[in-house]
């Protein structure tokens, strides 16, 4: 499955269902266009266990703000729509499959 962008109004339905990482970002952040190679590679490997989406916090800023997102990238791991885990900044490869795996 591709990495699927979500806007503030299908946000609650795309979360909703399973284990769901979500990248809050934005064009012009640095670690984002870092991490976005490294999040198109989990998806490739783990697409079984995870579904991954990426929000544009400056174009969503409603849903960054009801998650109190104020570093990007945040990445925010739900499970059946509920908040799981968090993790800020740019992640190795690593870390995020061991998040993944910790709620898998």
């Amino acid at each position: 499955m591709a990495i699927k962008h979500v806007s503030d109004q299908n946000f609650a339905e795309e979360t909703s269902k399973g284990l769901v990482l979500v990248d809050f970002w934005a064009p012009w952040c640095g670690p984002c266009k870092m991490i976005a190679p490294v999040l198109e590679e989990i998806d490739g490997e783990m697409e079984e266990k995870v579904q991954i989406v990426k929000l544009d916090v400056d174009e969503n800023q409603e849903t960054a703000g009801k998650f109190g997102v104020m570093s990007i990238p945040t990445l925010l791991m739900f499970k059946d729509g509920n908040v799981v885990d968090q993790v800020v900044g740019f992640q190795p490869k690593e870390a995020l499959a061991d998040l993944i795996n910790k709620h898998a």
